[in-house]
């Protein structure tokens, strides 16, 4: 009798523990609702693990969005085999979609809270976007491409992220109607920091840009009482960002 009170203790311990361990983890999202296996789950947890948490992000909250978010379902089907990789790839219209690393680095920097209203500069597939919406309440994203925009709105909605807005416009000028935003990330490098962008965050606002034309450095605006703090945070490199004629923006 003690033996089988053991064995049962034993049994019961062990399912407790995979219970608790299950419930940490983040579902996955599948694009198929009928699909109870995503085929990419263990790459997406060896990514997290391999090149971000070991290069120091700490933010539990961005490391369990970027467990969760399907980054394969935001790249071409020529890339699919990349979709994990420890590097950029191309989504078309000489346009990238950034390394899980710096994705990463941008999100932990801005220190969202669920409450915050952030506006991203650069929509490309939506996979930003939707890092951002596990994150915050509401995501404000421009995309100058038309192609890309109407592509990256129609997958996230698919993804059930109604939390995230997307317009197709120039991104160099913000979206004041909506304005002022808690947090605002770029994802296009101009050479310098936009000014209609700091008019449009809100005081004790954070913004994430790389700023630079061939050489970029990864800067963090904070506004205070209406002056802007700056941090460097990395050295980087990001596609130009342009205005509506096509040509790299200036202030």
């Amino acid at each position: 009798m003690r033996i089988f009170f053991a064995i049962f203790t034993l049994a019961l311990a062990a399912f407790v523990v995979a219970m608790v361990t299950n419930s940490d983890r983040p579902k996955d999202i599948s694009m198929n609702e009928n699909s109870e296996i995503d085929a990419y789950a263990a790459q997406r947890l060896q990514m997290v693990d391999r090149q971000i948490r070991r290069r120091g992000i700490q933010d539990s909250r961005v490391l369990k969005a970027l467990e969760k978010v399907p980054r394969h379902l935001f790249v071409p089907p020529e890339e699919l085999s990349s979709a994990y990789d420890d590097s950029p790839l191309p989504i078309g219209y000489k346009q990238t979609i950034s390394q899980p690393y710096i994705v990463a680095l941008m999100t932990e920097v801005l220190k969202l809270e669920r409450g915050d209203k952030v506006l991203e500069i650069g929509t490309g597939s939506g996979y930003q976007a939707a890092i951002l919406a596990e994150l915050v309440d509401s995501v404000f994203s421009i995309e100058i491409v038309e192609a890309l925009g109407r592509a990256a709105e129609d997958r996230l909605k698919r993804l059930g992220y109604g939390n995230v807005t997307v317009r197709i416009g120039d991104g160099y000028k913000g979206w004041i109607e909506e304005s002022p935003f808690d947090a605002i990330i770029v994802t296009a490098a101009p050479e310098t920091v936009p000014l209609p962008l700091l008019d449009q965050l809100a005081d004790g606002g954070r913004m994430v840009i790389p700023v630079g034309a061939y050489v970029q450095e990864l800067e963090l605006l904070t506004k205070q009482d209406g002056r802007i703090h700056k941090k460097s945070i990395a050295s980087v490199r990001f596609v130009p960002m342009v205005s509506e004629e096509g040509k790299e923006s200036q202030p």
